[in-house]
C-alpha cells in the first residue's frame, strides 16, 4: 500500500452555520502568540483544534467516503484477506525464491541451455526471483513487525519509493519475457519450415535484452507522478507533533492520467490481449493435434475382402504413431499454454483496475485499486512461484534433468579401492 486513505481529511460542521471558533478567546490567543511571539507550539494548536472538533460536533470524514466504489460484503472479504497478506506473501516469496533458483539451475544445464525458449524461461525465473527476494523484507517490516503503522519515517518513504519502482520494472520485464515466449512458440508452430531461420539464438538474445531495457523507459511517467510527501501528526496525548512521510501521487495535471494509461493499457492490457489471442490459437493447435492423434490411432487402410471361393484376405495397415519430436512439441506447447493462462489470470484484473483508475479518477484508485493491492500482489507472486511446479509436471525433459542434478549432488563420493588405500597409508 503506497499511502493511507486518511492522508487528506475534510471537515463538516453540524448544527452550526458559521465557524464557532472565530469568537473563541483561546483560538484568538493562540493565533496571536503564534503570529507574533511564536510561543505557542504546533502541538497546542492541533490539540485546540481537536478539542473544538469534539465540543462543537465537528465530524471528520475521509475524502472519498461518499463514493460507493467497491463497497458491500465483498469489500469486507478483501479486507479480511489483507489482514493475513503478510504471512501469505512471505510464504509464497520464500517458496518462489527457492523454486526459481532451481529453475535457473536446471535451465542452465548443457542439454537445456542450448534451446532458445529455455533461455527465455531462465531469464523469466531470474526476474521473478529478484522480485520475490526484494518483497521479503518489505513484507516482514510492513505486515509482520509493524502492522497498522501509520507514522513512517523518511527512510521508510525512501524505501517504499524504491520498492515500488523496482518491483514495477522487474515485473514489467516478466511481462515482456512472457510475451516473447508466446510469440516464439507461435512462430515455431505456425511456420515450422521457417522456424530455424525465424527463431535464432541472436533473435532470442535481442528479445531478452529488449525485455530488460524497455521497462525502465516505459515506467518513466511513474517516476515523476509518485513522490515523497510530508505531513504532521500528534501522539496520543495530542501535544507533540511528529513529521510523517508517505509516498503519494500528484493527482493534478495530465501526467497522472498518462501514467495510468501507460501502466493500465500499454503495460498490462495490450500484452494480455496479445497473449489471449496467441493462447487461443495454441489451444486450437493442440486440439487439432489431439484429433489427428485419435484418427491415426484407430486408422485401418483397407477393410476385409472376401474372395470368390469364400476365403478372406485381410489387408491391415499398422496404426501410424506420432514421432517423438511431435509428442515433445505438444508437451512443450501445453506447458507454455498453462504458463500463459496463469499469467492472464493475474494480469488482466490489474490492467482493468489501472484503466478504470485513469478514467474514473483518484477516488476509484483509493477505494478500489488500493483495496485490491495486496490481493494483486499475492497473485503476481504466486504466478512467478508456481512455474517450477508446472515445469516438473508437464515437461519430461525438465524432470529428467532435475532428477540427474539432484542425484549427482546427493550421491556419495566414490571410495578408493583397497590398493589405493594401502598405497596412501604406507607412503
Amino acid at each position: 500500500m503506497l499511502y493511507d486513505d486518511g492522508s487528506r481529511l475534510n471537515y463538516t460542521i453540524s448544527n452550526y452555520t458559521d465557524p464557532p471558533y472565530l469568537d473563541d478567546p483561546r483560538f484568538i490567543s493562540l493565533l496571536k502568540h503564534r503570529g507574533f511571539n511564536h510561543s505557542a507550539s504546533f502541538g497546542e494548536v492541533l490539540k485546540a483544534l481537536n478539542d473544538w472538533r469534539s465540543r462543537y460536533n465537528i465530524s471528520v470524514y475521509k475524502e472519498c467516503d461518499h463514493f460507493e466504489y467497491c463497497s458491500g460484503d465483498f469489500r469486507e472479504l478483501i479486507l479480511a484477506y489483507n489482514s493475513i497478506h503478510g504471512y501469505v506473501s512471505l510464504l509464497v516469496c520464500l517458496f518462489g525464491s527457492f523454486a526459481n533458483i532451481l529453475n535457473v539451475a536446471v535451465l542452465t544445464r548443457r542439454d537445456l541451455a542450448a534451446v532458445p525458449i529455455n533461455r527465455l524461461l531462465k531469464w523469466l525465473a531470474v526476474a521473478d526471483v529478484f522480485v520475490m527476494m526484494e518483497y521479503v523484507p518489505f513484507a516482514i517490516y510492513r505486515y509482520l513487525l509493524l502492522p497498522g503503522q501509520q507514522d513512517w519515517p523518511y527512510s521508510w518513504a525512501v524505501y517504499m519509493l524504491f520498492h515500488m519502482h523496482f518491483t514495477q520494472i522487474l515485473h514489467t520485464a516478466s511481462i515482456l519475457l512472457t510475451l516473447s515466449l508466446a510469440v516464439w512458440r507461435y512462430l515455431a508452430i505456425k511456420y515450422p519450415s521457417y522456424s530455424a531461420s525465424l527463431c535464432t539464438d541472436r533473435r532470442c538474445s535481442a528479445a531478452i535484452l529488449a525485455s530488460f531495457l524497455l521497462p525502465p523507459i516505459l515506467c518513466i511517467p511513474s517516476y515523476f507522478v509518485f513522490t515523497i510527501h510530508k505531513d504532521f501528526t500528534v501522539d496520543k496525548t495530542g501535544t507533540t507533533p511528529t513529521k510523517v512521510y508517505y509516498v503519494d501521487s500528484d493527482y493534478d495535471g495530465t501526467l497522472y492520467q498518462v501514467n495510468f494509461w501507460v501502466h493500465g493499457v500499454l503495460i498490462k492490457l495490450l500484452p494480455c490481449v496479445i497473449l489471449t489471442l496467441i493462447s487461443a490459437w495454441l489451444v486450437r493447435a493442440l486440439y487439432r493435434a489431439n484429433n489427428r492423434k485419435k484418427a491415426l490411432k484407430g486408422y485401418n487402410a483397407c477393410p476385409t475382402i472376401v474372395n470368390g471361393n469364400g476365403s478372406k484376405n485381410v489387408f491391415t495397415r499398422k496404426s501410424t504413431k506420432r514421432s517423438k519430436a511431435e509428442r515433445r512439441t505438444d508437451r512443450t506447447t501445453k506447458m507454455l499454454v498453462a504458463v500463459l493462462l496463469l499469467f492472464l489470470m493475474t494480469e488482466f484484473p490489474q490492467g482493468i483496475l489501472g484503466l478504470l483508475s485513469g478514467v474514473l479518477g483518484r477516488c476509484f484508485f483509493k477505494r478500489c485499486y488500493d483495496l485490491f493491492g495486496e490481493m494483486m500482489d499475492a497473485l503476481a507472486l504466486l504466478n512467478g512461484a508456481i512455474n517450477f511446479v508446472l515445469y516438473c509436471s508437464m515437461s519430461r525433459q525438465f524432470r529428467t534433468t532435475f532428477g540427474h542434478m539432484i542425484r549427482n549432488r546427493c550421491a556419495p563420493a566414490p571410495r578408493a579401492g583397497s590398493t589405493t588405500e594401502l598405497q596412501t597409508t604406507y607412503v
